[in-house]
């Protein structure tokens, strides 16, 4: 491209690059035509928040990406050289007197202090190329790179040989480099008669048709700015240096007074005299960038670095810091699981403020074998997982959700990717719990004063950052801390630092770091490749054991997770008593009750534990086993208010005599047969606590044996399933956005509609033209109103009309779509694609660049 040639248009839906209009200038609307399918996918995957919803067009497009909002959010990921770059496009872009307004390369690399590009000046990026810095022979330069981020980024585009900024990074960026604004706005500012003064004084022999002109064009050649400096004086110098650097603003009183040359009785009022510093405010004088940039030699910063600080730290092998992370990850799976098995019998409660209570979460942490802070980030990586929920009740209670069965049988790998994507993805962070809001309140587990928007970026941004190190590599925390602060220096604040070092500690705690290195598993992580991620973990996951070992002293040992299946069976006849490594549960006379009130007897019980336990079982489990058993359900309870019943009046006889159960208020109705003032349940409940063993029985005598209820509730917003990547969505967007695009601004013959006439003729006229275009096997455009009152174009390729409703295939959904008759309001006739657009708009787009649906 030469560097007055105008980017190549691209043709909507396809098709070779249309020359543009003779005389008509670029926009950024038309380089974002010009744009490849490919490159257009490369920036909405980069930028996601303009495909959400997908703009209508790319007029549409280029209004989203240049507005405030969206440039904010996308330069927070920009590194400390790459902002430095952008920096100076801009400072060195405005205020061009006789050329366009825009930079060269070269004159960026001047500016920055770095080498040039390869190739001729005007070359490369800044000549709007389209591929990367390989493809230009640029592989390796910073600068290159930088460029091409920023291009592909659309926060700078190509005109004619020079980089230009969107137009909003000027008020984004108001001081780039620390420099003040050009002394052509600053003199603008100026009152008629002041700018003459200095004009007079400065330039009298000026043939600018302008005082403004007159002076600025002085204060664009360097020299003759280094010539006014010398003149000042050397404390006018000391105070132009202190300035030089930024920040380029100074405050004195009466900062608009009026100073001639000869008039000057201070170092300042010198300066005001030579238009080295002019009033910006009634009290606020500025140092012209023309001005700054002759003081720093023509470099814009102190310092360029392109790359990070390099990393200090610890190196470990790669295994061992993947298999302490695998590790953890399972006992982070282990965990949780207890924990909402525990609260699927016994429920924790719903604050009023919707959050978990002390007690409830202390108790978790007993269950988890954890501390409180551990618990506390256990349980919202539950919840944001989907796996936790509120019951709808008015006493509301924290419930595993539907869900959680759903994913308790699937493999660990894939359970850790559910929680860790949660984790990545929530805005939450579980670290402040226990801390006070502005007012004075204690935040909970839960509640609603957890949350940080920043915080997904900060856990990120950290874990990228770990993913940049050698494998097994664990940096140091200041180490970290200043590669981040190159890497995201415009997200550096308390808040932001505290928020890393919490993502750093929770990240250890979640499994995705060992050893302070980040572990093989996390990097696909990072990049939304889920698969890879799972064949990594599994790797190095626990393997699920189907055995037991039974020991004689009522106690069995679980070397190692174990199935889902055994897991269940065994909790319900045998308590846990401790965790880590290996899991010991121990069988006492409640567990095994609670096995036998669950419905399985002695045989049943013996039969499991010989059927997965590699030792023989001792003869003191059978003993327990077989006693409780042979107690279990000799009597049994009913409803009267309540009454025992039981085939061997000799133990009823001992109940009745037993002094421990007089406030049961028992009497006999039968040799077999003891009624009570107490109902059922508290008649149950006394019993067992004096050692008896009751069971429920119906109304036609027979036992009422059940497992303990298992309740559910449905999460608020279940996330989905981790997987997937923006790339696919992207290019949908992108087919999208090129159909609009045509559709707008194709050129078309509107097919008359009558606009007055009976009810129903113009309806009738759509259909008829809609009719002959799917005869006919023709595309048309129709102006539509969708479902949201919006007024859109399509264009479609009509197959039939049927029952007031159009199928056709609409390529803004690269689908079959069926649009309702009495919603299109105009139809047309193709007349083939329109290099430029409609309406002779520069860039083909009708409603300019700037201005959105």
């Amino acid at each position: 491209m030469t560097e007055n040639a105008a980017p190549d248009e691209h043709v909507p839906g396809g098709g070779s690059p249309a020359a543009p209009a003779p005389g008509r200038p670029p926009t950024f609307t038309s380089w974002l035509r010009s744009r490849s399918d490919g490159e257009l996918a490369a920036l909405l995957a980069a930028r996601p928040d303009l495909a959400q919803p997908v703009p209508a067009d790319i007029g549409a497009l280029a209004a989203r990406a240049t507005s405030r909002n969206a440039v904010l959010r996308v330069l927070e990921r920009l590194d400390r050289f790459t902002l430095q770059v952008l920096e100076a496009v801009i400072a060195l872009g405005d205020d061009r007197l006789s050329e366009p307004v825009g930079v060269q390369t070269v004159e960026l690399a001047e500016a920055l202090g770095t080498l040039p590009l390869p190739g001729p000046a005007g070359g490369g990026a800044a000549s709007g190329r389209q591929g990367s810095a390989t493809e230009d022979g640029a592989a390796g330069d910073p600068l290159a790179d930088a460029l091409d981020t920023l291009l592909e980024l659309a926060l700078v585009w190509p005109d004619r040989g020079r980089i230009r900024p969107v137009q909003v990074l000027r008020d984004l960026i108001p001081h780039p480099a620390q420099l003040g604004p050009p002394a052509r706005v600053l003199l603008a500012g100026l009152p008629h008669g002041a700018a003459a003064r200095l004009a007079r004084d400065l330039v009298p022999d000026s043939t600018a048709h302008t005082p403004v002109e007159a002076v600025a064009t002085l204060l664009a050649d360097p020299g003759r700015v280094l010539g006014l400096i010398g003149q000042a004086g050397p404390q006018a110098r000391r105070l132009l240096d202190g300035m030089a650097w930024g920040p380029p603003n100074g405050t004195v009183s009466d900062a608009r007074r009026e100073v001639t040359l000869a008039g000057a009785s201070s170092p300042v009022e010198t300066l005001i005299a030579r238009a080295l510093l002019l009033p910006s405010g009634d009290d606020t004088l500025t140092l012209p960038r023309e001005a700054a940039l002759a003081l720093r030699s023509g470099l814009l910063f102190r310092e360029v670095t392109t790359e990070p600080p390099p990393f200090e730290g610890t190196p470990n092998p790669g295994e061992a810091v993947t298999r302490a992370a695998a590790g953890q990850a399972f006992t982070v799976l282990r965990a949780i699981e207890e924990l909402l098995e525990r609260w699927s019998q016994e429920p924790a409660a719903v604050l009023r403020n919707g959050g978990l209570g002390v007690r409830d979460l202390r108790r978790a942490a007993q269950a988890m074998d954890t501390d409180e802070t551990t618990a506390a980030l256990f349980v919202e990586v539950a919840h944001a997982a989907g796996l936790l929920g509120a019951d709808d009740r008015v006493e509301g209670e924290w419930l595993p959700t539907r869900a959680y069965d759903v994913w308790r049988e699937t493999p660990p790998e894939r359970r850790w990717l559910r929680l860790a994507s949660a984790w990545l993805d929530s805005d939450r962070v579980a670290s402040l719990n226990g801390s006070r809001d502005s007012g004075g309140r204690v935040r909970n587990v839960l509640g609603a004063g957890l949350v940080r928007p920043a915080a997904p970026q900060a856990r990120r941004d950290l874990l990228g950052e770990m993913a940049t190190a050698p494998p097994g590599f664990a940096p140091l925390p200041g180490s970290l801390a200043s590669r981040l602060s190159w890497r995201r220096p415009r997200r550096q604040s308390p808040v932001y630092a505290e928020l890393v070092e919490i993502a750093a500690a929770e990240a250890a705690a979640l499994g995705l770091t060992g050893r302070g290195a980040l572990a093989e598993h996390t990097r696909p992580l990072l990049e939304g490749e889920d698969d890879a991620a799972a064949r990594v973990l599994a790797a190095e996951m626990p393997k699920p054991l189907d055995y037991v070992l039974v020991q004689g002293d009522l106690t069995a040992v679980a070397p190692g997770p174990l199935v889902t299946g055994l897991a269940r069976d065994l909790a319900l006849v045998a308590d846990v008593e401790s965790t880590g490594g290996a899991t010991v549960y121990r069988f006492t006379e409640e567990s095994v009750r609670r096995a036998l009130d669950a419905g399985q007897g002695v045989a049943d019980i013996t039969a499991l534990l010989e059927r997965h336990s590699r030792t023989p079982l001792p003869q003191a489990l059978r003993y327990l086993v077989s006693d409780v058993g042979r107690r279990h359900g000799r009597l049994r309870a009913g409803s009267a208010s309540g009454y025992l019943r039981c085939d061997e009046p000799a133990l009823l006889e001992e109940l009745l005599g037993d002094r421990r159960a007089q406030d049961l208020g028992l009497f006999r109705l039968a040799p077999t047969v003891v009624a009570s003032r107490s109902n059922r349940a508290a008649l149950m409940e006394r019993l067992r606590q004096l050692g008896y063993h009751p069971v429920p029985e119906s109304g036609d005598g027979s036992m009422r044996l059940s497992r303990p209820e298992a309740r559910r509730s449905d999460p608020a917003d279940a996330p989905p399933p981790p997987g997937g990547s923006f790339r696919e969505t992207a290019r949908a967007a992108v087919r999208a956005v090129r159909a609009g695009d045509e559709a707008s601004n194709a050129a078309r013959t509107p097919i008359p509609l009558p606009e007055d006439g009976p009810p129903g003729s113009r309806n009738a006229a759509v259909l008829e033209a809609l009719t002959r275009a799917a005869k006919d096997g023709r595309r048309v455009w129709i102006g539509y109103t969708d479902t949201d009152g919006r007024q859109v174009s399509r264009i479609v390729e009509p197959s039939g009309v049927d029952g007031g409703f159009l199928t056709a295939y609409d390529a803004t959904r690269a689908s079959v779509h069926r649009f309702a008759v009495h919603r299109v309001n105009a139809v047309a006739e193709l007349d083939g694609p329109e290099p430029e657009g409609g309406d002779g708009v520069p860039g083909g787009d009708r409603r300019g660049a700037a201005e959105p649906h």
